[in-house]
């Protein structure tokens, strides 16, 4: 049997791999946390009646974790798909968490309107038409920039041998009118 007061009792003054201390807060990495803060209610892991919203591949779910699943961890978590609607969204969890206590039932309310309202933006920039960034390797941008260097030697040389040729015409061509003369 489970006992939550003993298990809180050691995870606070112990040690707990989710917890995470900063200035004056202590927070709570673990996903399935209802407010990320490491405290006896919200503790996922030292309450044995618990429920949580969490969000996996756009499709919000309400995971809820009972007495008589702490037996048998990997079916622990109980998930419902929510509907994509948000009112409807909301009815589901009021009526899935109708005797639930008050405290889980307002926190996955309000994680509820946050991932819906995350849900909501990224649909929105996914419709955003945005340029589309590509790396280009080093050693292929040093290759492209070594050979527009020769090109642009090979043509200058062209140029200067044309404009010689073209000297050199010309050169011809008024030394013969001058001689004509």
């Amino acid at each position: 049997m489970q006992s939550d007061e003993v298990i809180w009792q050691i995870i606070n003054r112990g040690h707990c791999s989710y917890k995470m201390k900063t200035g004056g807060a202590t927070f709570c990495r673990n996903k399935y946390n209802v407010t990320g803060l490491c405290n006896r209610s919200s503790c996922p892991l030292a309450n044995s009646q618990y429920a949580t919203i969490v969000e996996e591949r756009g499709i919000a779910y309400l995971c809820m974790k009972t007495v008589e699943r702490a037996h048998k961890p990997a079916t622990l978590w109980h998930r419902i798909a929510l509907d994509g609607n948000y009112s409807k969204a909301l009815k589901q969890v009021d009526s899935l968490l109708a005797h639930w206590s008050r405290f889980l039932l307002h926190k996955s309310k309000q994680r509820l309107t946050k991932i819906t309202q995350y849900l909501l933006r990224t649909r929105i920039l996914m419709r955003e038409k945005k340029p589309r960034l590509v790396t280009i390797p080093a050693r292929e941008q040093q290759r492209e920039s070594r050979r527009e260097f020769k090109v642009r030697g090979s043509v200058l040389i062209y140029l200067t041998g044309s404009f010689l040729i073209l000297i050199s015409t010309r050169h011809k061509s008024q030394h013969s009118n001058s001689r004509n003369d």
